[in-house]
C-alpha cells in the first residue's frame, strides 16, 4: 500500500481539482453509481473531542475506503488543527489497504468544494457581497472557493469570537476585496450568498435575518445536536443537500425537520441539480439552502486524486502491510 503523508497534500492537489472531484462525486449519488455507508460520529467523553468515520464506494470511479477523525477543541492551544483526519483506501476488487493518506488539508480543501459546488449551481448569476458566518480554520478555505465562482465585490464576515475576523480580512485581501465586520443583522441584510462555517450548537443566524433571493451554505453542521441557523428558514427555501438521508440524521436539516418545518421529502440532492434531472434556482427571489454535512465519498475522490498525483511524482511512500 501506498502512505501519503499530510505534508506533501498542499502539493498535490488543487482547489479546482477538489471541486472537479466533488462535484463528479455528488453527480454519481444522484445517478445511484455511488453510496455513502451510514456515518458514525460520536463524542467520547475525552478531550471534549467529537470523534468518527465516515465511509464509501463509488462505482463508477471505483473508488472505497473511509475517513477516520474528528473534532479536537483544544488543538489550537497546542499550536495544532483542531480538524483530524485520516483516509484509507482500499481495493475494491480484492479488498486489500491500497493507501493510507493525510486527511486535515484535504476534508479543509472538500469541505470548501462542496459549497463552491452549491454556490455555481444555486447562488444567483448577479450575486455581489459574500457573507461569512464563522471564522475559523476552515473559513479561509471556504472563502477562496467561494470567491471563485462569483464576482464578488465585497466579503461581509461575523464571528462569535470577533478577535477572530482578521483571519477573513487578510483571506478577502488575498484578492483584493474588501472585508467588513458586520452583525448578523448586517450580514443578512448585505449578503447574496451567505456561507456558514461554524461550531455551533444553536442557532446564530435567524429568520428575519435572511432576504428574498440569497443563498447559504451551510457546512458546519455534521453532528447531531449542532446547529447554525433557524429553522423557519427551511419554511420559505428551496433545499438542496449532499445527501438526503445524512442531511436529515445530522446535518443542519435535523431541526427543521423536527420542528416540522420541511419533510424529508422537500430535500432534493444537488447531484440531480447537477445532472440536471431536477431543477436548481428558480427565480431570483428564491431563497436557497445547501446542507452540506460532509460525505465521506468527498474524501475518498480527493484522497484517490492524492494518491494518483503522489505516486506520479514519486512522493509516495510504498510499504508492504
Amino acid at each position: 500500500m501506498f502512505i501519503v503523508p499530510e505534508k506533501e497534500i498542499a502539493g498535490l492537489v488543487s482547489a479546482d481539482q477538489c471541486f472537479e472531484a466533488v462535484e463528479a462525486v455528488f453527480a454519481a449519488m444522484a445517478r445511484g453509481d455511488a453510496y455513502n455507508f451510514p456515518v458514525i460520529r460520536e463524542a467520547i467523553g475525552h478531550a471534549e473531542a467529537l470523534y468518527g468515520f465516515k465511509s464509501g464506494f463509488d462505482r463508477a470511479g471505483a473508488v472505497l475506503g473511509l475517513k477516520s477523525g474528528g473534532y479536537w477543541p483544544g488543538n489550537a492551544a497546542k499550536g495544532r488543527t483542531n480538524h483530524q483526519s485520516t483516509v484509507v483506501l482500499f481495493d475494491p476488487d480484492s479488498g486489500r489497504p491500497a493507501a493510507l493518506v493525510g486527511g486535515n488539508l484535504l476534508t479543509a480543501l472538500r469541505t470548501a468544494a462542496a459549497s463552491a459546488v452549491s454556490i455555481r449551481y444555486l447562488a444567483r448569476s448577479d450575486a455581489r457581497v459574500l457573507g461569512m458566518l464563522g471564522a475559523g480554520h476552515q473559513s479561509a478555505f471556504q472563502l477562496r472557493a467561494a470567491v471563485a465562482q462569483r464576482r464578488f465585490e465585497k466579503i461581509v464576515g461575523w464571528n462569535y469570537h470577533p478577535e477572530m475576523l482578521p483571519r477573513l480580512a487578510e483571506t478577502a485581501a488575498e484578492f483584493g476585496l474588501p472585508f467588513e465586520a458586520v452583525s448578523l443583522e448586517d450580514l443578512g441584510a448585505q449578503a447574496d450568498v451567505i456561507v456558514t462555517i461554524s461550531s455551533s450548537f444553536s442557532a446564530q443566524l435567524m429568520d428575519a435575518h435572511v432576504r428574498p433571493g440569497t443563498h447559504l451554505a451551510c457546512m458546519g453542521t455534521d453532528t447531531k445536536g449542532k446547529q447554525e441557523i433557524d429553522p423557519a428558514i427551511f419554511a420559505r427555501a428551496r433545499v438542496f443537500a449532499d445527501e438526503i438521508a445524512q442531511s436529515v440524521e445530522i446535518g443542519e436539516a435535523q431541526h427543521a425537520v423536527a420542528a416540522e418545518f420541511i419533510a424529508a421529502e422537500d430535500i432534493v440532492e444537488i447531484g440531480a441539480v447537477i445532472n440536471g434531472t431536477a431543477p436548481g434556482r428558480q427565480s431570483d427571489d428564491e431563497i436557497t439552502v445547501f446542507d452540506g454535512t460532509g460525505v465521506g465519498l468527498q474524501d475518498l475522490a480527493v484522497a484517490a486524486r492524492a494518491v494518483a498525483a503522489a505516486r506520479a511524482r514519486g512522493v509516495a511512500v510504498e510499504v508492504d502491510l
